[in-house]
């Protein structure tokens, strides 16, 4: 992918959003304020970048540590430079094929860059997301003299179910944010898949929806994996707590061999079913509410944080999720549910 290919002009935009959108969301974020934007991934919470006041409100509203880093959202690779140093040959090269696309860069920070962005960190979260409505708004905030960066992370409270719709951003943080820009569904529907690249080696920091074949047959190097990591060793980056992503329902992964029996077992206790590979057994206890998903990998990232918010409206004492099937195309899936199990369940509401 290139800039080029993928910029945006108003007739790419959906009916929901407008120039004199775009006009209002720079104005606002020129005056500091917060407004919510949709990316190929998921919806992000957006403040200019460079004001360090205004980045801290997305931590107000939140309920973020402070030390939590956020990513940048960029209209444009050339504008890695204003926001990084000490830049190496593979982060232009990953940014020529992948960007405007899911795909954040962990690199050197300039040193003017505000710590309320990179959680008094060395390193900066960069990314240019490839959505038509993310990359209008990033483009015209830098065309009115705006920083040309936005810091995004997902618009929720801290630690509970990313958004992927307006509607989701209305339900988590009411009038905490200024402005909604409603592009729709987002189409990949799980975060970015995050490379360090500001110490030697390229590491996977969170998988997502670019694989680590993909980013090596780019790279040309071996991607070091999370799993041969050492947390003291790697910078922090959104979404690498252990419990993240979470409902405020228990929930629990259960095997493809085990589901049935599991749910047959429970005696009538309220619960709901998430399964991708077998149909609701005969018998289903009363009080049971049994949903299909995808059983493909992109179909299931798409719909996994709506279908995890429509289960933990439900009511229910359990959230059964039927475990994904393996192979790296899954591996973004498995690591947010693992996540999302770690914490559900726990009260999430920050103010």
């Amino acid at each position: 992918m290139t800039d080029a290919a993928q910029s945006p002009s108003s007739a790419t935009l959906p009916a929901t959003v407008s120039d004199a959108d775009l006009a209002r969301a720079v104005a606002l974020l020129k005056a500091g304020e917060l407004v919510a934007f949709p990316t190929e991934t998921v919806y992000g919470l957006g403040a200019d970048a460079a004001n360090a006041a205004a980045v801290a409100k997305i931590f107000a509203a939140k309920g973020r540590p402070a030390d939590h880093p956020v990513i940048v959202h960029l209209p444009c690779s050339q504008a890695m430079e204003n926001w990084a140093q000490d830049i190496p040959a593979v982060a232009w090269e990953l940014a020529e094929y992948f960007w405007p696309g899911p795909l954040t860069l962990i690199l050197k920070r300039q040193s003017w860059v505000p710590d309320a962005v990179t959680g008094g960190q060395d390193t900066v979260g960069l990314r240019v997301p490839g959505h038509p409505v993310a990359l209008a708004l990033l483009r015209a905030f830098a065309a009115a003299g705006g920083s040309g960066g936005v810091a995004g992370p997902s618009a929720n409270r801290f630690g509970r179910i990313s958004p992927t719709a307006a509607r989701h951003v209305q339900e988590e943080l009411g009038d905490r944010v200024a402005m909604i820009l409603d592009g729709g569904e987002c189409p990949v529907g799980i975060e970015s898949t995050i490379v360090d690249l500001s110490s030697g080696q390229p590491r996977l920091l969170r998988p997502g929806h670019i694989r680590p074949d993909q980013l090596e047959a780019v790279m040309g190097v071996p991607l070091a994996l999370p799993e041969h990591l050492r947390d003291a060793d790697v910078p922090r980056v959104s979404g690498a707590l252990a419990a993240h992503y979470a409902p405020r329902t228990r929930l629990t992964l259960v095997g493809s061999a085990a589901l049935q029996a599991e749910v047959l077992r429970a005696g009538g206790q309220p619960m709901a079913v998430y399964a991708w590979s077998c149909a609701a057994p005969v018998g289903l206890p009363e009080g049971v509410a049994w949903v299909s998903a995808p059983a493909t990998p992109d179909a299931y990232a798409h719909d996994l944080y709506a279908a995890l918010r429509r289960l933990d409206g439900l009511g229910v004492a359990q959230l059964l999720i039927e475990t994904p099937p393996t192979g790296s195309a899954w591996s973004a899936i498995h690591d947010r549910l693992g996540r999302a199990a770690c914490g559900a369940g726990a009260d999430k509401d920050e103010t």
